[in-house]
């Protein structure tokens, strides 16, 4: 009897909890899965930051997946395809728009935001990649390794044999700032001479890394006094380090424009949530990814702090049209290349 008392109340006990452990289940929120180049996801970079401050305020969880740089970002989403876990995509940039929509992995989205942020930034007419922030690319010196009568004032410069060993490039196959540059040398010098110019700064290349962070690292670390990388990028040292010792070169035949974009994928199960994800950062945290990023908003209503004076304006913004680069890049890419590589 005894026994069989102790059972049925242990079969109660069990009964009774099975509402509270099954309810606590369910009311577990699954995480909105946020891909995004490496740069975005690190320490330094906007997102741990913008993640926590945006938990606090929906109370949506949300799992950042570094995914490398912008383009290994994109080519892993389009082997993942429809299997992707990824519910937003941040950082696929312009140049990249044509290849990505192609796919039909993202859905438009008519954010009310798109209203204040100029037309010119808006680079997809269908909606599905969203303008988050934006700035040119551009080389960056080291006023104590280099004297000013030594920096180069053009593409043309960089060439020169005085550079050897003195520039760090990152590789376009991997990188939106690599393929950025190549882009700027085949519409400065045309299709009948960039290569040219890539055979002499492979002289001058101290080494060709993967992505961004890695080639700024190594430049900021004193291996070589010039990197590519971005107008905007003097603004981080100023910032941080009280530092005016990096600056952006600007170089009288313009520079290549980049704009990086937000996208929501189709497959996404949790596309309400994706949604108000998107609109956090084209309002709220328009500022806080400026500032982490060194990128200009592209939301006309953020006010910059004065820190962004010493990010130097080029006279000239150059873009190439995206159908142009979807029907020729591979070739480029493979001919870059053979001649990197020879």
């Amino acid at each position: 009897m005894k026994k069989h008392r102790l059972m049925c109340v242990l079969v109660a006990i069990l009964i009774l909890s099975l509402p509270l452990f099954g309810g606590g289940k369910a009311e577990r929120q699954e995480s909105l899965i946020v891909y995004a180049y490496d740069a975005f996801t690190g320490d330094w970079g906007p997102g741990p930051a913008l993640v926590q401050a945006y938990e606090a305020a929906t109370g949506i969880p949300v799992q950042l997946v570094g995914s490398g740089d912008a383009v290994a970002m994109m080519s892993r989403l389009i082997a993942e395809g429809k299997n992707t876990r990824a519910d937003v995509v941040v950082g696929i940039t312009d140049d990249m728009v044509k290849r990505i929509l192609d796919t039909d992995l993202l859905i438009s989205y008519e954010s009310e935001l798109l209203a204040k942020i100029p037309s010119f930034l808006q680079f997809d007419e269908t909606n599905r990649l969203l303008p988050f922030d934006y700035s040119n690319y551009a080389f960056i010196v080291d006023s104590e390794r280099l004297e000013r009568a030594q920096w180069p004032t053009s593409l043309e410069s960089l060439a020169d044999p005085q550079y050897k060993n003195k520039i760090i490039l990152i590789d376009p196959r991997t990188s939106s700032v690599g393929l950025g540059l190549l882009l700027w040398s085949i519409e400065h010098f045309g299709e009948g001479q960039w290569l040219n110019w890539w055979q002499a700064m492979k002289q001058n290349a101290l080494t060709i890394t993967d992505g961004w962070s890695s080639a700024y690292g190594l430049f900021t670390e004193g291996e070589a006094p010039l990197v590519i990388s971005f107008t905007t990028s003097p603004v981080y040292h100023v910032l941080n380090e009280e530092s005016t010792r990096y600056q952006a070169l600007i170089f009288d035949e313009g520079h290549q424009v980049t704009i990086e974009g937000v996208g929501i994928l189709a497959t996404s199960k949790r596309q309400d949530e994706a949604k108000r994800f998107v609109d956090y950062l084209l309002s709220e945290a328009q500022l806080d990814i400026a500032i982490a990023n060194s990128m200009y908003p592209t939301n006309a209503d953020v006010q910059l702090p004065a820190v962004f004076d010493w990010a130097p304006k080029p006279t000239r913004s150059i873009s190439m049209d995206p159908e142009r680069i979807a029907q020729h890049l591979d070739r480029w890419l493979e001919e870059w290349t053979e001649v990197m590589s020879r």
